[in-house]
C-alpha cells in the first residue's frame, strides 16, 4: 500500500490508501484499503467512465470490486497464498452513481482444507447497495506465470 496521491489528485484521505495490485483493477480503480476496528475494508472511487448507458454505476464496476476485496480477504486468511474465485452470487439492492465511493466489507463465513467461504457487503455513504457470498479456491504456482514463461522463451530466442 503505498499513500501517495493518485492520478486524478485525490491523496490518502480519512485512511484510505491506494493499492497497487497490478491489472484490471488498476484500469478500474484504484482499489483503496482502509482497516477499521481490526478489519480491512476495500474501497473504489467513481467517475463517469463507470457508468452504463443508463447513467448509472455499472454492475461490472461493483463486481469487481467485490472479487477483489473476497480475493484479498481470502489471501490474507490463507497466509497470502493466491486464491481464485469458484463462484460469485452477487445482488444488486440500490444503484450507484458516478462519484459514489463504494466500500466493500467482507467477512469469512467457513473454512474446510481447500476452499474458503466468505460473505461481502457493498456500500456508499453507509447505504448497502449490494451483498456476495462467495467460495475462493488457494492456489499453488508450479511454474512461473504465463507472462514470466512468455518472457523466458523470449529470452531463450
Amino acid at each position: 500500500m503505498t499513500g501517495d496521491a493518485s492520478e486524478d489528485g485525490r491523496a490518502e484521505e480519512n485512511g484510505w490508501k491506494e493499492l497497487k495490485i497490478g491489472g484490471f483493477m488498476d484500469r478500474a480503480g484504484p482499489l483503496l484499503a482502509q482497516r477499521r476496528n481490526g478489519s480491512w475494508i476495500y474501497g473504489l472511487h467513481t467517475d463517469e467512465s463507470h457508468t452504463n448507458p443508463a447513467g448509472v454505476l455499472h454492475g461490472g464496476v461493483t463486481a469487481s470490486l467485490v472479487d477483489h476485496a473476497i480475493a484479498m480477504v481470502a489471501w490474507e486468511a490463507t497466509g497470502r497464498v493466491p486464491c481464485v474465485t469458484v463462484q460469485v452470487d452477487l445482488r444488486y439492492l440500490e444503484a450507484a452513481k458516478a462519484g459514489d465511493r463504494l466500500e466493500a466489507r467482507v467477512a469469512m463465513r467457513h473454512r474446510t482444507k481447500s476452499l474458503l467461504f466468505l460473505d461481502a457487503d457493498v456500500t456508499v455513504s453507509g447505504k448497502a447497495i449490494a451483498s456476495a457470498s462467495a467460495v475462493m479456491k488457494p492456489i499453488r504456482r508450479t511454474s512461473a506465470p504465463v507472462s514470466d514463461q512468455t518472457a523466458e522463451k523470449q529470452d531463450e530466442r
